[in-house]
């Protein structure tokens, strides 16, 4: 009988495993709730080894936050076909299968990352990286919305418009993680409506973001979750 060899890693291959592994435990718990010898034993390596790869839990959270804000970040990229209501409901399918699969570490990074400290004394520069890394997840969001509207200068209040929904997403997904009381896919619904209806009040009152508007709902289906709202407000106020 022949017995396995464990092979022997290279440094970045070892990195990107302890990123990995630190991930999936902060999928499941607070980062505050992990422990460098928890993400030790889960690697199948020595405590002292993951300070050699990782000067702290700090580093190892922001190697792991930075991965997982690109990762979230790629969740807005959708191709431009098909009525934009239906690109919409796609991007919010995986927008909460990330925060479905992420929940505690999602949680935590949008609340400003976990409490982490060295030597008792906050790192100011860990908040500064998390929140440009939170940044870059809604400046990523932002720049699709935008692309799926075929605008690259948007005018004032249509830039309040996607950037008031952006963080109405976050909100609603961290609302919706305390309790999980609204099935999934009629939040994802929802957030897209939400969206109609705030570009539907910017245009009542604004003639650029109008114009702007009407080539995008002449090609939604009234079956579509733009076509449906618009069918139900109507119908509320005849």
């Amino acid at each position: 009988m022949t017995t396995g060899v464990r092979r022997r890693m290279g440094v970045e291959e070892r990195r990107q495993q302890l990123i990995g592994v630190a991930l999936e435990l902060f999928a499941q718990r607070s980062p505050d709730e992990v422990s460098i010898d928890e993400i030790a034993a889960a690697a199948g390596i020595s405590r002292p080894l993951v300070y050699h790869y990782f000067p702290g839990k700090i580093s190892l959270y922001e190697a792991a936050l930075k991965r997982a804000s690109e990762d979230l970040a790629s969740r807005f990229i959708e191709p431009h076909e098909g009525p934009l209501g239906a690109r919409l409901l796609r991007v919010m399918s995986r927008y909460f299968d990330f925060v479905d699969e992420h929940g505690p570490g999602f949680s935590a990074l949008m609340r400003g990352g976990p409490a982490v400290s060295v030597g008792g004394v906050d790192s100011m520069s860990h908040v500064s990286t998390t929140n440009a890394l939170i940044d870059s997840v809604r400046q990523a969001a932002y720049e699709q919305i935008l692309s799926h509207l075929g605008i690259a200068d948007p005018p004032a209040r249509l830039d309040l418009v996607v950037r008031s929904w952006i963080s109405l997403a976050e909100s609603t997904a961290l609302i919706w993680l305390d309790g999980r009381r609204i099935p999934r896919e009629e939040l994802e619904a929802q957030l897209v409506r939400d969206f109609a209806a705030l570009m539907a009040v910017s245009a009542a009152y604004d003639t650029e973001t109008r114009a702007l508007l009407r080539p995008v709902l002449d090609g939604e289906p009234a079956g579509g979750p733009f076509g449906d709202l618009a069918a139900r407000l109507i119908a509320l106020v005849s």
